[in-house]
């Protein structure tokens, strides 16, 4: 949604990794793509719910009580353009996994090529850590 100066945008919540969601496996959001920007600073917000416990991998969430989702550490990074025009948006489907060592890895995958981006989420921890390289 456009920035209107002086009012906060709606946040929707997307589910990548569900509660009980096993160190090890991984999950592919099935139907939602996204415009990714390449070159440019991007914020990727996480929250994390003791009490959803129903939620699948691409349930999306319009509204939610103050009680039912903690917002844990962002992560900013600046996924490289590399071949790419800085600013150009680029469509992606979004694939997470839940390492061994209990990160959580996003990707996003870029439609009709290998081109990969990821950034990585310490769950257990709740630190952060970014790999924004391509074709990984």
């Amino acid at each position: 949604m456009p920035t209107v100066p002086g009012l906060e945008p709606p946040v929707q919540a997307l589910c990548v990794a569900p509660f009980g969601m096993e160190e090890g496996t991984e999950a592919e959001l099935p139907a939602q793509e996204f415009g990714l920007v390449v070159g440019e600073p991007v914020h990727f917000r996480f929250f994390g719910s003791s009490v959803r416990r129903q939620d699948q991998v691409g349930t999306l969430l319009e509204y939610w009580q103050p009680e039912e989702l903690q917002e844990l550490e962002e992560i900013e990074a600046s996924l490289p353009p590399e071949g790419r025009t800085p600013g150009e948006v680029v469509p992606v489907k979004l694939h997470a996994r839940v390492t061994e060592a209990g990160t959580l890895e996003l990707e996003a995958i870029s439609r009709g090529s290998s081109e990969r981006w990821k950034v990585e989420f310490d769950v257990r921890g709740g630190g952060v850590g970014a790999d924004q390289g391509m074709g990984l």
